[in-house]
């Protein structure tokens, strides 16, 4: 099995400060920070995936702005490669498959922001083009939504995604989790 880190959207906005903060995304970062030191280490392949907003009516990820960039703790060295999109998807007129093809990848382990849309959205369409899949839970996060005038706290949120990912479209994992049992393949892919 030829596994990636897929990093997907863990930019500025996303943090406190930023145009769209959401529930722990510091503590998220920190993790997604591990697995890319870890895949580095392994010399594994790292692919970091760039939100950027051309919807009219769009309040953050806007071009030209500090918003857009990746967090300081997980910047891409110049050997990984960076795909920008436009829509929640990852695959959605990117050259994400095409760069996981060429590199022979047919595991990828994601995190990042937010569980409810970019990463499920990703998840789904990797599962539906024949990759398999691996989240690491404590290197994501969500926020806050409402349903019928009843809030959702960002906890329960990501907890609901991460259960209807859980186990068709992807292994879920905490980050000790994936580093720890080196008996699973997926995990072995990055020992």
């Amino acid at each position: 099995m030829n596994t990636a880190l897929l990093l997907i959207d863990i930019q500025n906005d996303y943090f406190p400060n930023g145009r769209m903060p959401l529930e722990r995304s510091t503590e998220a970062c920190q993790k997604a920070q591990e697995a890319l030191q870890a895949f580095r280490a392994k010399q594994k392949p790292i692919i970091h995936v760039q939100h950027i907003s051309t919807r009219p009516d769009a309040t953050y990820f806007l071009p030209c702005t500090k918003g857009i960039e990746f967090h300081p703790s997980v910047q891409p060295n110049k050997n990984e490669a960076i795909i920008k999109k436009h829509y929640p998807n990852s695959f959605k007129d990117t050259g994400l498959l095409n760069h996981l093809i060429k590199n022979k990848i047919d595991h990828l382990v994601i995190c990042g922001m937010m569980t409810h849309l970019c990463i499920d959205a990703t998840v789904r369409a990797a599962y539906d083009l024949g990759f398999s899949c691996t989240v690491i839970h404590d290197a994501c996060a969500s926020k806050n939504l409402e349903f019928n005038n009843i809030p959702i706290p960002a906890q329960s949120v990501h907890h609901a995604f991460l259960a209807a990912l859980q186990p068709t479209y992807a292994n879920v994992l905490s980050m000790r989790e994936l580093l720890q049992t080196t008996s699973n393949a997926h995990a072995a892919a990055i020992a």
